[in-house]
């Protein structure tokens, strides 16, 4: 039996990859738009609400528009946006996170997909809490280089444009100290100190690396990095897209230089735990367009459907 799938904002980044995995599968059936009818309220909702499942892949206002046009309450939402990543009612896309949780993505019709910076915060995050070696109100600072891809169009015509020299080196932004990815960073870790983080964006495609500096002393319990390792290795196990690398990973060290894109074209995230005396760094990267966008919410779908949750991954 195939299922049908609407993808709303088919034409922006996310939605144009949603659609290539989409297009290898045969279990599918792609509902698609007339392109002159793309901002026609009544073609849309009737898409929505035949649909099995409809991604949102919209600003947030649009994707708060375009959720309350479902009526079918067979329609499963998949929101891309920020808009409702910590509403009470919205099931938050990341099946690893907790136990429990993919039995939640199962059963709800409305989830919302992690942001690419979050997923990796909260992949490093969420276990050491929860294990109890990072107390909830640690005052953590996390750094995120990544590709000019999660701009969006705009921003990645102007990397392709060449010829600007304010393109050419790395870029911090978001200096405001408030960006819209903090908030679901906070819930799904159950931090309740709004962490110091710094977005930075690169002169390359794609691909994210956050990184989480902590003190010994930030740690509870007389917790060292073989305990964090540990507790990595505890909530991953078996986890077919998270890959939990040795501790002080020798195969970096020895490149001596971390590569960012190393999880392109995949749907994983690799975590790494570095230590030197009362110093620890975790890392974690992933394609900011796979595991950080369109592949995790195609993950989420199979999982919602009952299928096997690599399919077209």
């Amino acid at each position: 039996m195939k299922h049908s799938v609407y993808v709303d904002g088919q034409e922006g980044t996310t939605g144009l990859r949603i659609h290539e995995y989409l297009a290898q599968r045969p279990d599918i059936e792609v509902l698609r738009i007339d392109p002159d009818r793309r901002k026609d309220p009544a073609e849309r909702a009737r898409l929505l609400n035949a649909a099995d499942v409809a991604f949102l892949c919209l600003p947030d206002a649009a994707s708060r528009e375009a959720a309350a046009l479902v009526q079918n309450p067979k329609t499963c939402l998949i929101d891309a946006s920020t808009a409702h990543r910590t509403h009470p009612d919205w099931v938050f896309g990341l099946p690893e996170l907790a136990p429990g949780q993919r039995e939640r993505l199962r059963t709800s019709k409305r989830i919302a997909n992690p942001g690419c910076h979050a997923t990796a915060f909260i992949a490093l995050l969420r276990p050491l809490v929860d294990a109890g070696c990072v107390a909830s109100d640690t005052g953590v600072t996390a750094t995120s280089i990544t590709g000019y891809s999660g701009g969006g169009k705009k921003m990645i015509e102007q990397y392709e444009a060449g010829g600007d020299p304010l393109l050419t080196s790395p870029r911090p932004y978001a200096l405001g100290l408030s960006h819209k990815h903090v908030p679901e960073m906070m819930v799904q870790t159950g931090l309740t100190v709004a962490p110091v983080f710094m977005p930075v964006v690169s002169n390359f495609y794609k691909g994210l690396c956050v990184s989480v500096p902590l003190q010994r002393a930030q740690l509870r319990d007389g917790a060292d990095a073989a305990r964090l390792h540990a507790a990595f290795a505890e909530r991953y196990a078996g986890e077919r897209f998270i890959d939990v690398k040795p501790l002080n990973d020798p195969a970096t060290l020895e490149a001596g230089f971390f590569d960012v894109q190393a999880c392109n074209d995949t749907n994983r995230i690799d975590l790494f735990v570095f230590a030197r005396d009362e110093q620890v760094l975790l890392m974690a990267r992933l394609d900011n367009l796979g595991k950080g966008a369109s592949g995790a919410a195609v993950q989420c779908m199979n999982v919602h459907l009952g299928l096997a949750e690599d399919t077209g991954l």
